[in-house]
């Protein structure tokens, strides 16, 4: 019987599972597909020639993750690969925004568009200087996160810190407004907020879109040389070597609840696992709380809770085996990993806007990834191995495009919205069409059906939204990984801190489990004292 039984061997699975068997428990992690990883693994499904990532790619929270650095996964073989530049946002117009780890080089950029916007840009980083130990401390500890956020206060002493607290809950259009003259700073804290569900005018995306912008110019956005499933392997190299068991193809369909504790769980073959200590569950909270627990061993309010919880938006990507590299009209988007494609900010709250409306986006803000150019290895030298993602509607109640799109995604509306994908390519990149050599897409089903913590094609495990972050992750008064059943943890990303591939949900909750054998140890030797001091009495 194992110590601890890990539901699902997504990164934060594995990271849990490691951590684990790092503290001497034995670790079983049951993974419901055939292969690990959940949203990080690669393959060579759009041409043999070239590596393309199913899911997530690019992997600035994972730079920056203190969990993932004390792994130490390059003594796995993991390895990290660049592109030259981070991250570009062309316009229409022949001007392009572009991030660089170099801090000059990204302030010079957007002193062209206005002057004294390079002097902002580097005001903005100054900050980020100041409170980035503190901060990444506070976003990958529980929450709350007391020892971290002492420091982060010790920092910020007198006005900083109410003046940091005002720019994290700001809109990233106000804030880009305060902060820049010109378009160029602006479009890059917009666009890095949509890479969460958080529109322009949302209350938060500002802190957003400057933590993305600060994590790639401090640490760039790399990629896992080979392919994201790189990163996966090495979390499970490392697991096995330190005595961790991994099966993949079980699917788990139970967490068994006796005495009011968990105690194991059930596969949809019938099997019992047992687990002597602890269930860690990388799975979503609806999930757990819906499905894989019986509703009478959860308070009535928690389950109240979760009817309202929300997903983040839907994703819809395509990958593309291309013929030559990407003919940019901006010859700064060129170098860059990672491509922004929007009509500006506008162009940014029109899209945001009417996903909110329930209506397929005509003109799909796209997140463009040229793979070959931040790692050589994924496909021959000249072409280019790229994909784009977009978002639209969990719940599709109408197209603002021309395609009739119901959001049944069929064959038909896959193939009619991946073309309107690629036209949105075009605009930036006339020509880009006569090189796709091969293409794939990946509707929100299909993403779905390939990770099922991806819900309708959601990827961070619920909306990034201020109602559902901190202490209302996954439901009010949540925050942590405990749950209200003794030896079950919520380790997945619709925990504190959320989304994106850093580890810390999956820490957060081995942690907990560490702590709670000291806990009942305590407990019992306090009642043991008790009952001998009460015999003492007599």
């Amino acid at each position: 019987m194992p110590d601890a039984v890990v539901i699902g061997a997504g990164p934060n699975g594995l990271v849990a599972a490691n951590l684990l068997a790092d503290a001497g428990w034995s670790v079983e992690v049951l993974e419901a597909q055939d292969v690990p990883g959940g949203a990080v693994r690669h393959d060579r499904g759009v041409d043999p020639g070239f590596v393309s990532d199913v899911f997530s790619a690019f992997y600035p929270l994972a730079a920056a993750s203190p969990v993932l650095a004390g792994l130490r996964l390059e003594e796995e073989g993991l390895a990290w690969s660049h592109a030259p530049k981070v991250l570009a946002h062309p316009l229409l117009d022949g001007r392009c925004a572009v991030l660089s780890r170099e801090l000059e080089e990204t302030a010079a950029n957007l002193e062209a568009f206005a002057p004294g916007d390079g002097a902002a840009w580097k005001e903005l980083w100054r900050v980020w200087e100041t409170v980035r130990e503190g901060l990444l401390g506070a976003l990958f500890t529980p929450f709350p996160p007391i020892r971290a956020g002492a420091g982060l206060a010790l920092r910020l002493r007198g006005s900083g810190g109410l003046r940091l607290a005002r720019t994290m809950v700001l809109p990233v259009r106000r804030l880009g407004e305060e902060e820049f003259r010109g378009e160029g700073g602006r479009l890059l804290l917009a666009g890095n907020a949509l890479h969460a569900d958080l529109a322009p005018e949302a209350a938060g995306s500002g802190g957003f879109g400057w933590l993305m912008s600060m994590l790639g110019q401090t640490y760039g956005f790399p990629v896992p040389a080979g392919g994201s499933g790189a990163l996966t392997s090495a979390l499970t190299r490392r697991l096995e070597r330190k005595g961790g068991t991994l099966r993949c193809g079980q699917r788990v369909t139970e967490v068994v609840v006796r005495g009011g504790r968990a105690v194991g769980v059930r596969t949809a073959a019938g099997d019992a696992v047992p687990a002597r200590r602890a269930v860690l569950a990388d799975v979503s909270a609806p999930a757990l709380y819906g499905s894989l627990v019986a509703e009478d061993h959860l308070p009535p309010r928690l389950l109240a809770d979760l009817r309202r919880f929300q997903w983040d938006f839907a994703t819809f990507k395509v990958d593309w085996a291309l013929d030559g590299r990407v003919p940019w009209t901006c010859s700064g988007a060129a170098r860059a990993g990672t491509v922004h494609l929007a009509d500006g900010v506008d162009g940014l709250t029109r899209f945001a806007s009417q996903i909110a409306m329930g209506r397929v986006p005509d003109e799909p803000f796209s997140l463009f990834g040229q793979m070959t150019t931040a790692d050589p290895s994924r496909s021959a030298p000249g072409t280019e191995a790229a994909w784009a993602y977009t978002h639209v509607p969990q719940k599709v109640r109408g197209d603002a495009g021309d395609d009739k799109l119901t959001g049944s995604w069929d064959a038909r509306e896959q193939e009619a919205f991946a073309d309107r994908v690629e036209a949105q390519v075009e605009r930036y990149a006339p020509g880009f069409r006569g090189l796709v050599r091969a293409r794939r897409v990946l509707a929100p089903p299909t993403l779905e059906s390939l990770d099922a913590n991806l819900h309708g094609g959601a990827i961070n495990g619920g909306t990034t939204a201020l109602h559902q972050q901190l202490v209302f992750r996954p439901g009010p008064g949540s925050g942590r990984p405990e749950t209200p059943v003794p030896g079950l943890y919520l380790a997945s990303a619709s925990a504190h801190p959320g989304g994106g591939v850093h580890g810390a949900p999956g820490a957060n909750a081995a942690r907990a489990a560490l702590r709670r054998p000291r806990l009942i140890s305590l407990s019992r030797l306090q009642s043991r004292l008790a009952h001998r001091d009460r015999k003492g009495r007599r």
